[in-house]
Formats: structure tokens, C-alpha cells, sequence
């Protein structure tokens, strides 16, 4: 059950400030619960603290560090349930799902907590030539001061987790914005690390309105902002970032190869989970699927058989697949979309209907390459599908977009393989699987549209902190 309140933290405490800000059942549209929220003067006290934390935190031992995400880890466990039903009631995510994204919460923990002992520098031998001759070097990394977090809707745990996580791992207090549909699950975060002993300000969460939280970006006592979002928003924020450290994690309209080798019925089932998991809600979701002519007649009916199967309705129930789109707005969009490119000459396969949110597992073919549902990310339950003849013109069409995250291909053939991670612009190639195949150590991020900087614990916390250089002259020591 969801509590009838929740505080915003401020510096490691709860705070009740006030119940404005509305939590709601996305599924059957009804308030569930009201949770605290920052005004302008709050986010400002946040970031004094994190200021007056940044030296503490610093000094914080690693052993220290583990500790505290270790204490994260269990108490995840503990409260996984609890979790899972919170995600799915505020998210509309379906409950296996997630339970898998309690999963990778605490996946996530425990990768940093195992970072945090391991995290350190290089010896550089300096003696490339005879003026160097008798210098040495070594490097280590330390923090890079307060950070600013913006995390979306549609991943509340684990796009939280990946800036939270890191950001104790590496020693960076933090304020963290989480979106203002999903907040619940980033403040019972929050409530856990309030058990533990960090330093006073070493975080703070606090859900606000876009339109009074301009500090999260302009504030120049931050040193690194990381948002996650929608790409107009994210390149907007750079804009006004100052001169802070940017990561940039944005979206993606991800594609995905099947060549003619491909085990089809394989391929057939990861695509359906690829371009339906999450009801689409996810920046690496499979949105459009390119198929080698001489399985394309083949290939369709696996698809749209198995896009048919899937059940959509109340993500409580254990057999639903397809949950709620995040708001009514967000399924009025997809549906114009939608018809956008069936009034342009293409074909719906299947799906296409829906019923308030929810919105049937579609499949579109002869689409226009300049429609929105293929040229943006519909971020939604709809996928294309096309024909390719030749492996490189498969490759040139996945390249044809602004987003650049991951791609996906089936393929038996080695030297396709290698000539797709040579030549497709994105952040990552994905093997006889979807693009959407995430593993939370592994670095993540996408180029061109889709963002700047790598995800994935490791990753994150070298943008979370700084090189710093040790030069020894060991002549005339001795």
C-alpha cells in the first residue's frame, strides 16, 4: 500500500512541507497519494548544503561508501514488493515489469557499491624521451562536487539509481529532481538513505514544477548537471547550463536489423518484447525494424502474430503486457501520429486501437521515411517495419535519423557484425538481440540527438569526478 503522504528531503530529512503535489493512479486515473513539493527557496537551501557537503564527502572513506550502498541494497530487498506496487501504480508500469526494475535497482546499488572500492587512477611512465628522462606520474579521481539530477517517468527506480548510486560511489553530494508523474519511488529512496550515516547534504530529493526548478540547471554551484528526457528539453537545459559539467542521456528512435540469416522465431520474440515492453515508454525501445527482402513475407506474420497476443489493461494483473501510456496527452500524440502516416499511404499490420490510455501493440508498414512515428520517438506501443536487399543499405537506413542510442541486429554473418559496429552511429550495437537489451555496468548513452556522456555506474562516475595529476622528479633524490 502507498502511504497517504510523503515529505520531500532536504539535506537528509524529511520534510512535510505541504501535500501540493498530486500522485495519480495511471491506470485508473484516480489520486493515490500527495507528496511534498520544493518551491524555489527550498532547491536553493538543497544546494547550500550539498555545497557544505562536498568536503565531507570527499573525505568520506570508500569502505564508507559500500557501506552505505550496501545498507541501499538490503533494504531494496526488504521493500521490494513495496516498490514493485509503487512503480506500478505510479509509473502504470505492468507488475512483472516491475519487478524487474526493482531488479535493476538493486543491480545497480551493488555494482556501485563494488565501484566505490575499486575507483581510483593510472601510473603514467613520463620518460617518452631523453628531456624526460627520470619523471613519473600517477593520476587518481576525485569528486567533482554537487551535482544536479533531473530523472524521468518511465524508469522512476533505475534512472535514479544510475545517477544516485554513482554519485555516493565516487563522493558528490547531490539534489535530485525526479519527475513530478513518478516521484514516489526516488523519495522511499530517499527515505532509506536517510538510515544511513552520510554527511549532512549529501543529498537532498526534491519533486518540482519544470516551471520553478530553473536552479537545477542555472545554478552555477553545481558542477555537473545529468538529466534524462525528452531531447528538446535536455539541449534546452545545456543551453542555460553555465559553465557546469553537462550529461546529456535523451531519446532515440532505435532500429533494428534482421538479416537474411537471421533464427526468425528468435528474432520475432525479442523484437515483440523490444518494441512493446513498457508499452514502448523507453528511449531504446524498437520503433523501426528493417528486413532482408528474402525473409520480409516470412518475418511479418511471426510478427503481428505475436503482437496479438499481447494483453493490455491494469498493470496489477500478472498477465497484462501493455499498461498505460504516462497521460491522456502523451495517447492523444501517438494516435495523431499514427494517423499522420496512415494518411500518407501506410499500412497498419495490426493494433492501432485504443481505450482511454492504453493503446494496442501496432505495427505499421510503406511508412513515410519523414512521419513522425519513423523520423521522432513516438515513445509509444508502435513500430515499422521495411524491406532492405542489401546488408549496407540496412545499415545506411538505421543511420537515416537524428537519434543515435542503440541498434539491434540478427544476423549469423561475422563480417556484418563488425561492419555494423563500425559503421552504425550509435552509442551501442547489439548483437542477435534488440537495442533495447540494457545491463546496468555496461557504459550507455547514444550520440547526434540522443544525448552526450555514458551511463552505467563505472561510466557515470567519471563524469562525476576529476582527473588529478601527480608529476615526480625522481633525479637527485637518492
Amino acid at each position: 500500500m502507498l502511504q497517504k503522504l510523503y515529505p520531500y528531503y532536504l539535506a537528509n530529512e524529511p520534510k512535510q512541507a505541504n501535500s501540493d503535489l498530486e500522485v495519480i493512479n495511471k491506470y485508473s486515473g484516480e489520486l493515490v497519494t500527495r507528496v511534498a513539493l520544493a518551491d524555489p527557496q527550498a532547491i536553493d537551501n538543497a544546494i547550500e548544503w550539498a555545497v557544505n557537503a562536498a568536503e565531507p564527502m570527499r573525505k568520506l572513506p570508500s569502505y564508507k561508501k559500500a557501506e552505505v550502498l550496501h545498507h541501499c541494497v538490503r533494504r531494496f530487498e526488504e521493500r521490494y514488493d513495496e516498490l514493485a506496487y509503487a512503480l506500478c501504480i505510479e509509473a502504470g508500469k505492468p507488475i512483472r515489469d516491475a519487478r524487474g526494475e526493482v531488479t535493476r535497482l538493486i543491480d545497480t546499488f551493488r555494482i556501485a557499491a563494488e565501484e566505490s572500492v575499486r575507483f581510483g587512477g593510472e601510473y603514467i611512465p613520463l620518460d617518452i624521451s631523453a628531456r624526460a628522462e627520470g619523471y613519473e606520474a600517477i593520476t587518481k579521481r576525485v569528486p567533482i562536487g554537487p551535482c544536479s539530477f533531473i530523472s524521468p517517468f518511465n524508469f522512476p527506480l533505475n534512472l535514479v539509481a544510475h545517477k544516485v548510486a554513482a554519485a555516493i560511489a565516487v563522493g558528490c553530494p547531490f539534489v535530485l529532481k525526479p519527475a513530478s508523474a513518478t516521484p514516489i519511488g526516488a523519495l522511499i529512496i530517499g527515505e532509506i538513505l536517510t538510515e544511513t550515516d552520510l554527511p549532512l547534504g549529501a543529498f537532498s530529493i526534491l519533486p518540482a514544477r519544470r516551471d520553478g526548478a530553473g536552479l537545477f540547471t542555472t545554478d552555477d554551484r553545481f558542477k555537473l548537471l545529468s538529466f534524462t528526457g525528452s531531447p528538446d528539453v535536455g539541449w534546452a537545459l545545456k543551453a542555460k547550463s553555465g559553465k557546469k559539467k553537462v550529461v546529456l542521456e535523451l531519446g532515440g528512435n532505435a532500429g533494428c536489423i534482421v538479416d537474411a540469416d537471421a533464427a526468425l522465431e528468435f528474432a520475432a520474440d525479442r523484437i515483440t518484447f523490444g518494441a512493446f515492453y513498457q508499452s514502448g515508454q523507453s528511449c531504446i525501445s524498437v520503433q523501426r525494424v528493417f528486413l532482408h527482402e528474402s525473409i520480409y513475407d516470412e518475418m511479418i506474420p511471426l510478427l503481428v502474430e505475436r503482437a496479438g497476443q499481447l494483453k493490455s489493461g491494469d498493470p496489477t494483473d500478472e498477465a497484462t503486457t501493455l499498461g498505460p501510456i504516462i497521460n491522456r496527452k502523451e495517447a492523444d500524440r501517438i494516435v495523431d501520429w499514427i494517423g499522420e502516416a496512415v494518411d500518407h499511404g501506410a499500412n497498419v499490420l495490426c493494433g492501432a486501437g485504443r481505450v482511454d490510455s492504453l493503446i494496442e501493440a501496432t505495427w505499421l508498414e510503406n511508412v513515410n521515411p519523414s512521419d513522425r512515428v519513423c523520423s521522432r520517438e513516438i515513445f509509444g506501443p508502435v513500430a515499422i517495419v521495411e524491406r532492405f536487399s542489401n546488408f549496407k543499405e540496412a545499415v545506411e537506413k538505421v543511420n537515416d535519423s537524428v537519434y543515435g542510442l542503440q541498434a539491434g541486429v540478427f544476423t549469423r554473418n561475422i563480417d556484418h557484425v563488425f561492419y555494423a559496429w563500425n559503421e552504425l552511429e550509435v552509442g551501442g550495437v547489439v548483437i542477435n538481440d534488440v537495442p533495447s537489451v540494457r545491463v546496468d555496468n555496461m557504459p550507455y548513452g547514444g550520440v547526434k540527438e540522443s544525448g552526450i556522456g555514458r551511463e552505467g555506474v563505472k561510466y557515470a562516475m567519471e563524469d562525476m569526478s576529476e582527473i588529478r595529476l601527480l608529476v615526480l622528479n625522481k633525479v637527485g633524490r637518492l
